[in-house]
C-alpha cells in the first residue's frame, strides 16, 4: 500500500468514528445512568433502521427482553447490541451499513455457542419469518445459558 494511502473504506471509518462516539457518550457515567443512555442509544440505533434490517433489529430486541432479560442493550459500531457485564455478546449488523446484501446476526465469543470444534457465530437474515424468529430465540437463549 503507498504511502499515505488509507488502509480503511469509508464506511468503516465512520464505523470506528461511531464506536468512539459511542464511548465518548458514557465516559463518566455510572450504574443506571450508563444503562439508561445505552438503551437509549440502542432504541435510536433500531429506530433508524427500515425494511429486514429494522425488522430483524425489532425481533432480536423482543427476543433478548424475553429470553435473556440479563442482558443490557447498547450499541457496538452503531450496531444494536447486547451485553452482559459490559461484554457485547450479540448485536445486529444491518446490511445498510456496509452496502451488503442481507444483515446478520452476530454473536461474539462471550456467547455460549460452542458446539465441538465448529460452530456458527453469524447468521445471514433475508426475512423474518417465524422460523427465523424460533431460531433466534433458541439462539440467544443458547448464548446466555
Amino acid at each position: 500500500m503507498a504511502e499515505g494511502e488509507n488502509r480503511f473504506s469509508a464506511e468503516e471509518r465512520a464505523a470506528m468514528a461511531q464506536r468512539a462516539e459511542e464511548l465518548r457518550s458514557t465516559k463518566g457515567l455510572k450504574g443506571a445512568a450508563k444503562l439508561a443512555k445505552e438503551l437509549e442509544a440502542c432504541g435510536d440505533a433500531i429506530d433508524a433502521l427500515s425494511g429486514v434490517d429494522g425488522d430483524l433489529a425489532r425481533a432480536v430486541h423482543r427476543i433478548v427482553g424475553a429470553e435473556a432479560p440479563q442482558l443490557d442493550p447498547k450499541t457496538f459500531y452503531g450496531f444494536p447490541a447486547y451485553a452482559a457485564d459490559g461484554k457485547v455478546v450479540l448485536f445486529v449488523q444491518p446490511a445498510s451499513k456496509f452496502d451488503t446484501r442481507y444483515p446478520t446476526l452476530n454473536f461474539t465469543d462471550e456467547a455460549r455457542l460452542d458446539d465441538g470444534a465448529l460452530w456458527p457465530t453469524s447468521f445471514a437474515v433475508v426475512e423474518v419469518t417465524d422460523a427465523v424468529i424460533a431460531h433466534i430465540r433458541d439462539l440467544v437463549a443458547a448464548a446466555v445459558a
